[in-house]
């Protein structure tokens, strides 16, 4: 799905007047507690009724100014499944146990039917208000709602204030349940300017601004405010499917972003929002990101020893780039600067990202060779918006090596990790290449890697009814790095087989031979001898055989009726699989599978299947390919993967009938 962005500006004021206001507390109506289903989505285990939210900038006492959340919901609660909305956490920064916001008025009631059909009330005790401190700079105020039932409704609000005008705070029309109605009013005097973008495919019902005057004063100084009030109604609840990046690029959602503002004590007007060269130079000149590439002298006495004896640049590339895998471990921590510096990873041998792939950067450039470093967010933390220079929005760095007329996006943070691949967190649209004598620019977070995955079986049917015979599978590109992942899980590759065996029920490991798990460039080649106890004899006229024999698809992993926001695998795929079997004399096949030959829309993969018999009818072969060409899928292109999908688990039901002849 393509992001739909709504850019407004706080300048511009609609002339319809609209007064919000927040619900009353504690009440509600008798519809309210017979509701026994939510009719726009009767799957729904609860549902937001009411939800109102309030921001505004307002002075709290002669010395400060804060930025006020104020937040009310009500939700009604269908049956168990929706108990987990009791549970609640309110999020706010703090700084080694100091608080900077504050979490004020906590209320909550819950209100039920008792068993005699009375109603009921049950308060929140705000001695069970439990605070929880996460890290240095967060902490969260959490609570469960008293006397949660079938049927009943919580209610719960509170008041938030911080001093961060930076942060104001968002607002989230979707969740994971369907909301009736949903509003946030916001007050903001002219002493501050926000870029307000709206993200999400569903529309407002209620855009409303309108300018008011003198609501401001904080000693002596007076303004104007811009008040504007956001609504939606019969808003569904955002289904998280496989295959997608982080769902916030898609919840529909209100942010702010602080422009500009006018400081009341200086009396200047403070530029927030950036232009790239503003962040192209603060970040050329910090000392935790452009500090640390000039530091070539450091990088230089480290690495001559490693390429010592190498004419060819991209050899001197790959020794460089495995000597920074093997002397800093990631610590899996992300960021887009080294806090410390590489010199202290280095001493160290252990560190964040940016440590490891800022020394990479240095290092080739030590070198002689042509590396920057790349911002990116990743598909966790969510696409970055590019009309607005925000620093804090990327949460990693990699190097970007060009060699003649050939680009190289390289992440050493992972031992494993080939030369020129990237792992799949960092695949998500865009990044900004950084570098100290050019402006910075955006490329394509993608690489020309895809994942292969080949299955070969030459199976024979026994006597004795048993089938045996060899399973071959091999693990080409990314598939290859994941298949190293999952052995380097255990102790040995004898732990590694006996771990597939004891989770096989449909075949015995006799034998196994894997070879290419340290070459990081090549496939991985696992060749077992397997035994399939399928038949206790062969003495039917007639036997049913299952050709899948690892990896049948049984679910469909898309099943929504309708899917707002792409399919993003990451890269483009291809499983073969390949089943020769032999038959004993004596025996055919009754029923030949037929040929399928299934495309995607604009050559967005295929399914194919291929039956061959043999010429004197003793055993045949069965291929059967499965080929995804591109790493995203649109949403108009949904409903062809998700039939696509049907079509390969139909036909994975088929079953081959042994006959005697």
């Amino acid at each position: 799905m393509k992001k739909t962005l709504l850019v407004l500006s706080i300048f511009f004021f609609l002339t319809l007047f609209a007064k919000a206001q927040d619900f009353t507390y504690g009440t509600f109506t008798q519809e309210d507690m017979s509701m026994k289903k939510y009719d726009k989505d009767t799957s729904a285990h609860a549902v937001v009724l009411l939800e109102y939210g309030r921001s505004q900038i307002q002075p709290i006492d002669d010395e400060n100014i804060d930025l006020v959340y104020e937040y009310h919901v009500k939700i009604k609660i269908f049956d168990k499944g929706g108990y987990g909305q009791g549970n609640i956490e309110i999020p706010y920064y703090s700084e080694d146990g100091s608080t900077y916001e504050h979490v004020q008025d906590i209320k909550g009631i819950t209100t039920y039917q008792d068993e005699n059909g009375y109603i009921k009330t049950a308060q929140l005790d705000p001695k069970k208000v439990y605070n929880q401190i996460d890290s240095k700079h967060w902490s969260r105020l959490k609570f469960a709602m008293p006397g949660i039932h079938d049927g009943c409704i919580i209610e719960y609000s509170y008041r938030l204030t911080s001093p961060w005008f930076e942060d104001f705070h968002s607002w989230e029309f979707q969740s994971d349940i369907p909301k009736v109605y949903s509003e946030y009013d916001v007050h903001i005097p002219a002493y501050w300017n926000y870029n307000v973008s709206k993200i999400g495919p569903l529309a407002l019902s209620k855009n409303v601004g309108v300018a008011e005057s003198d609501c401001f004063e904080f000693h002596g100084a007076k303004s104007g405010c811009s008040h504007y009030t956001y609504g939606m109604k019969d808003i569904p609840a955002f289904v998280v499917e496989d295959d997608m990046t982080s769902s916030k690029n898609y919840v529909s959602v209100i942010n702010f972003e602080l422009s500009d503002y006018y400081s009341l004590t200086t009396s200047a007007n403070i530029k927030v929002a950036k232009d790239w060269k503003d962040v192209d130079y603060e970040l050329k000149h910090a000392e935790y990101f452009g500090t640390q590439l000039r530091r070539t002298g450091l990088l230089k006495d480290k690495i001559t020893p490693v390429i010592a004896g190498e004419t060819d640049d991209l050899e001197k590339a790959k020794s460089i780039y495995n000597y920074i895998q093997k002397s800093i471990k990631w610590n899996e921590m992300r960021g887009m600067g080294s806090p410390d510096g590489i010199r202290k990873a280095f001493n160290e041998h252990t560190g964040d990202v940016a440590d490891i792939n800022l020394a990479l950067t240095t290092g080739l450039n030590a070198a002689g060779l042509n590396a920057d470093a790349v911002l990116l967010s990743t598909r966790q933390n969510g696409l970055i918006n590019r009309l607005y220079p925000v620093i804090t929005g990327f949460d990693y760095v990699v190097c970007q090596l060009t060699i003649g007329d050939k680009t190289y996006l390289l992440d050493a943070t992972d031992p494993i990790m080939p030369f020129g691949m990237l792992p799949l967190r960092c695949i998500n649209d865009q990044g900004r290449v950084m570098s100290l004598d050019k402006p910075s620019y955006w490329i394509d977070m993608s690489t020309p890697q895809k994942r292969n995955s080949t299955y070969q079986f030459n199976l024979t049917l026994q006597p004795d009814g048993k089938i045996k015979g060899t399973m071959t599978h091999y693990s080409i590109g990314y598939e290859a790095y994941l298949k190293r992942q999952e052995i380097k899980k255990f102790n040995s590759v004898d732990e590694y087989v006996e771990d597939i065996n004891s989770k096989s029920t449909k075949f015995r490991i006799l034998k196994s031979n894997i070879t290419g798990i340290d070459s990081l460039d090549q496939p991985i080649s696992e060749t077992y001898e397997i035994e399939i106890k399928e038949f206790k004899s062969l003495d039917h006229d007639r036997l049913a055989f299952d050709p899948y024999i690892i990896n049948r698809l049984v679910i469909n992993p898309y099943k929504l009726a309708d899917r707002n926001y792409p399919v993003d695998i990451g890269m483009p795929s291809t499983v073969r699989y390949t089943l020769t079997m032999h038959l004993p004399d004596g025996y055919t096949i009754e029923n030949a599978p037929k040929n399928a030959n299934l495309g995607l829309p604009l050559s967005g993969g295929s399914f194919i299947t291929h039956y061959q018999q043999d010429d004197n009818g003793s055993g045949f072969t069965f291929a059967h390919v499965i080929q995804l060409n591109k790493s995203v899928y649109q949403p108009n292109e949904y409903p062809y993967l998700k039939e696509f999908y049907n079509q390969v688990i139909l036909s994975e039901k088929d079953e081959l009938i042994f006959k005697k002849k």
